[in-house]
């Protein structure tokens, strides 16, 4: 990913914390020589050295992701920002966002007790808002229609385009256009930038 050194997050717990909250990314591999994407919840491992996932056993990405570097990217708020909303005009219109790109080396995961694992991880961390959570009882058969995988960390990047590069009373324009647009999101994230 081309990342500027202002746009560049490096603090490793911010970039942990920003895919925790936005887990459902992207795996990108190599299939039969063309690249290949499955759009799949990730977890971050207790000591954050590993991604760990899974697909469904028909999806054809598995059967080539044994040792294979991967990448899986991950994305926040985003939203457009126009050159009207800045004090100083001539500047081309351009899009202010938060993306992290992972990489790592893939291990195929097969046994029950792992893949419940993973599945149980997932499953406690998106029920747990619930007031009547959902409680896993699986068969066995369910957990052999799924891949466990597991990506050992290799290179961790991420960007903040969050109007850095621009003065306070651009950034605050910026903001304020964002919120009556109603991406709060992306203006709060600006906001603690």
């Amino acid at each position: 990913m081309y990342i500027p050194e202002h746009f560049a997050m490096t603090d490793a717990d911010e970039v942990f914390a920003f895919v925790s909250a936005n887990a459902f990314g992207q795996l990108i591999s190599q299939v039969d020589g063309r690249l290949f994407s499955s759009h799949i919840p990730f977890l971050v491992s207790d000591d954050r050295k590993h991604l760990l996932a899974h697909v469904a056993r028909a999806n054809p990405q598995w059967r080539n992701l044994e040792g294979q570097e991967v990448l899986a990217t991950f994305q926040g708020p985003h939203d457009y920002v126009s050159p009207s909303w800045y004090q100083t005009p001539g500047l081309p219109p351009t899009w202010n966002y938060q993306a992290a790109h992972i990489y790592g080396r893939c291990r195929l995961i097969e046994d029950p007790e792992q893949l419940k694992s993973i599945i149980d991880r997932l499953t406690d961390q998106y029920e747990s808002s619930f007031e009547q959570p959902w409680v896993p009882d699986y068969k066995s058969s369910m957990l052999r229609g799924i891949i466990g995988l597991e990506l050992t960390i290799t290179d961790l990047q991420a960007k903040y385009k969050l109007s850095q590069n621009r003065s306070d009373e651009d950034r605050s324009g910026v903001i304020e256009q964002l919120e009556a647009r109603g991406a709060e999101a992306l203006a709060s994230a600006m906001q603690k930038t």
